[in-house]
């Protein structure tokens, strides 16, 4: 987060924030502190796209303008041993997220294979957080969800999909675990709206108008992605040169993990806009996995095997002028270690957007700035 006037603020005192923020208006206790949690937990990673920074627009205004439900009805609407069709009722996504990944852990833990899949349920957040917890308990864990369409399929420029991401998470004997964790386009929303907030333009191959031509216009992109007038590239980027129909092919089997098996909303279901122009729910559709790996092989072995992977992966020739080679849930442990002491970056408009909050809601606490 590049800024001249940033804070630090440290992790355990903006989780209260936000959980005491999520309780002041409405939301039980326990769903507050899910929703707190997840969000730190982001920036904890340097995923600052999916933390705290969304804690006012992307929940906070949805339960303020009527579109998101401050408690949750988390309702098992169809079970069997391994597998649960979970409805939200539009209540906090990272709860029910949470609670949805957990029975897919247990499942896993008595028969080796767990899967549950949730329909009307929220923006859940960093979808990492869900596939940690397999692997706090030495599993494989994986999550997909869809979102609201910003993705135009190869040759096309209308959104239809979400960034879509599905997300892994794998033991190792190493200090992180392996973690690919991103959305199925080029770049994400959530980006978009941190250069949005930095007030950067967007680089070439990341957002399309209805010409087919690359726009960098930051601000305006993030309204036109909701009117159907610009759209993300799908991995690979535009056209099959690079490959764009595999990320578009990622994308479209994500939006059929996340609606199709919970008969979720999907793709224009999720525009969050009426015709009249007036916000409405977003609806969404998740999936979670869960495997256990001692069902397999021994999880030391398992373990071991993985990180030797990873070890050669990263000994391998480099590139001229590289420095090193990476592999997936690096960067975010590395930046872990650097924040740790430190807490959540703050930039300006994030300060402006936390003051709002407490103004609002009336809350007593002091904040660093």
């Amino acid at each position: 987060m590049a800024d001249q006037n940033i804070t630090w603020w440290a992790f355990d005192e903006v989780e209260a924030f936000m959980k005491d923020g999520f309780v002041a208006i409405g939301v039980p206790p326990e769903e507050a502190a899910v929703c707190a949690d997840v969000l730190v937990s982001a920036d904890k990673r340097g995923v600052d796209s999916h933390g705290v920074g969304r804690f006012k627009p992307i929940y906070l205004d949805r339960i303020w303008n009527g579109t998101l439900n401050t408690k949750t009805r988390f309702e098992v609407v169809r079970e069997t041993p391994t597998t649960a069709v979970i409805d939200g009722h539009n209540g906090m996504g990272h709860y029910i997220a949470k609670r949805a990944m957990q029975m897919a852990i247990e499942k896993a833990d008595k028969y080796g294979l767990g899967m549950t899949v949730c329909r009307n349920s929220t923006h859940y957040g960093a979808a990492f957080y869900y596939s940690m917890m397999a692997v706090e308990r030495g599993m494989i864990g994986m999550t997909t969800t869809n979102a609201r369409p910003s993705i135009a399929p190869t040759w096309g420029v209308e959104p239809m999909l979400g960034t879509n991401p599905m997300t892994w998470g794998m033991p190792t004997d190493e200090a992180f675990p392996y973690m690919p964790d991103y959305a199925t386009s080029v770049t994400q929303r959530g980006k978009i709206e941190l250069y949005g907030r930095l007030d950067k333009e967007l680089p070439d191959g990341w957002v399309i108008g209805q010409d087919g031509k690359y726009r960098h216009d930051t601000k305006q992109v993030l309204v036109d992605l909701t009117k159907d007038k610009a759209a993300l590239t799908p991995l690979g980027g535009l056209g099959e040169n690079l490959g764009g129909y595999k990320g578009y092919g990622n994308t479209l089997t994500v939006e059929i993990l996340s609606s199709c098996l919970s008969q979720a909303n999907f793709m224009k279901a999720l525009m969050g806009m009426s015709p009249e122009g007036k916000p409405t729910s977003i609806e969404l559709g998740h999936s979670f996995l869960a495997v256990k790996i001692e069902n397999f092989v021994e999880l030391d072995a398992f373990k071991k095997q993985i990180g030797e992977i990873l070890r050669q992966m990263r000994a391998s020739r480099k590139a001229p002028g590289a420095e090193r080679i990476y592999t997936p849930g690096e960067k975010e442990y590395e930046t872990w270690l650097f924040r740790k002491d430190k807490g959540v970056p703050f930039n300006e408009p994030l300060k402006n957007a936390f003051r709002e909050v407490k103004q609002r809601l009336g809350m007593p606490h002091e904040l660093p700035f």
